[in-house]
């Protein structure tokens, strides 16, 4: 009978496990509610995520500077972190996975080298841009545009919702680079020091709090012809490469929100609360909610490890990925909502942790792609399937 665990493949995912785990309780979970509350990223925090605990570059060959891990790896690390704050490890995605996975396999020597040092240490805090104020899900109806002037190119336009976006020193921003032709995008390393980027509002969202979202503004900005990454109007390919691993890894964030609510329900009804002369895990309500929880959490947790399995730089998996989001970003709002029904009253308020897990579930199934939209990629990909 073989040994094989599809949650920890080998002794490098075991470690890996044990060393976020470890690091979310000890380091990540005292300081959740203090920055939930203030409403901004505990930068310093993210910083040691590079140079104390070495957790940056985890798809990044070990010649280059990282951990030369896989999917299941990061699905792993996303996990972990979402257990105790799904917020802060929101930032750690737009850095870890945004950028630095971007970047390194789908920009060439001269970025690596200059930019993927200083990201992996947590000198610099990064992420990505691609929707703006009247293009999320639809990214091919993005107006920002970059035209080639000599050795630079002049890039003008708006970004919206992006991560980090007050706190990042470097991004990867795509833009037009060919009038008329939707299909014709390119990206390019643009850095806050360059003359015309500014940083527009910051967000007042309903979750995910530590994690902040901002308008990004370019104006005549010139980005060095050397910062365009890969081939000029070649950026949709490896966009779409990129956002498998990113729904996968959101799809592991839902995992660990419904693992501490699982975790928060189980306790409050068998151990902590009583009704009726009875402990709450005694009434078949209560036991409707836990059990349908735990089932649907440990489908979701299946489905998300096997996908991780296939998902890499060489190969596409559009289908399971967006599949696997979809159904884990259900499953998390699920699982949090009746873990705010199993505490009732008290569930509601800011005491308990439960009412943090919904309001951050939420935006999962709007991040890295609406659910809608990973509906219609299902069906189209089904479709083409049968051809």
């Amino acid at each position: 009978m073989s040994n094989f665990d599809l949650f920890n493949p080998t002794d490098d995912h075991i470690a890996l496990r044990e060393l976020v785990h470890d690091l979310t309780k000890g380091v990540i979970e005292p300081q959740v509610k203090e920055y939930d509350e203030k409403e901004i990223l505990n930068e310093a925090l993210l910083r040691k995520m590079g140079s104390e605990y070495s957790l940056f570059g985890i798809t990044v060959p070990a010649e280059a500077g990282g951990h030369g891990l896989d999917a299941t790896a990061s699905v792993i690390v996303h996990e972990e972190l979402s257990y105790s704050d799904a917020a802060f490890a929101l930032s750690f995605l737009a850095h870890e996975v945004l950028f630095v996975n971007n970047l390194y396999h789908s920009g060439g020597t001269f970025l690596r080298e200059k930019y993927i040092p200083p990201v992996l240490d947590g000198t610099a805090i990064a992420g990505m841009a691609m929707s703006e104020p009247g293009a999320g899900t639809d990214v091919l109806g993005l107006t920002s545009h970059a035209e080639k002037r000599g050795d630079r190119y002049i890039l003008n336009g708006v970004k919206q919702w992006i991560t980090n976006g007050n706190c990042g020193s470097y991004f990867l921003v795509y833009a037009r680079t060919e009038k008329g032709n939707r299909q014709a995008i390119s990206s390019f390393i643009v850095e806050k020091n360059f003359k015309g980027f500014s940083v527009g509002k910051k967000e007042i969202k309903m979750g995910m709090r530590q994690s902040p979202t901002c308008q990004l503004i370019f104006e005549d900005v010139e980005v060095p012809a050397e910062n365009l990454v890969g081939a000029e109007g070649g950026a949709l390919t490896h966009m779409m490469r990129n956002l498998e691993i990113e729904r996968l890894t959101l799809a592991a964030m839902s995992l660990g929100i419904a693992r501490r609510a699982l975790d928060e329900m189980i306790r409050y009804a068998a151990v902590d609360r009583s009704a009726f002369g009875k402990k709450l895990s005694e009434f078949g309500q209560i036991q409707q909610l836990i059990a349908e929880s735990y089932a649907r959490y440990r489908a979701s947790r299946a489905f998300v490890y096997e996908t991780a399995l296939r998902v890499n730089p060489q190969s596409r998996e559009s289908l399971s990925a967006a599949a696997a989001k979809l159904s884990a970003t259900q499953m998390a709002e699920f699982v949090a909502r009746a873990a705010i029904q199993v505490f009732g009253g008290y569930g509601y308020t800011r005491e308990y942790p439960v009412e943090k897990l919904l309001r951050d579930a939420i935006l999962l199934s709007i991040g890295g792609g609406t659910n809608e939209a990973m509906q219609k990629n299902i069906m189209k990909d089904l479709r083409e399937g049968l051809a």
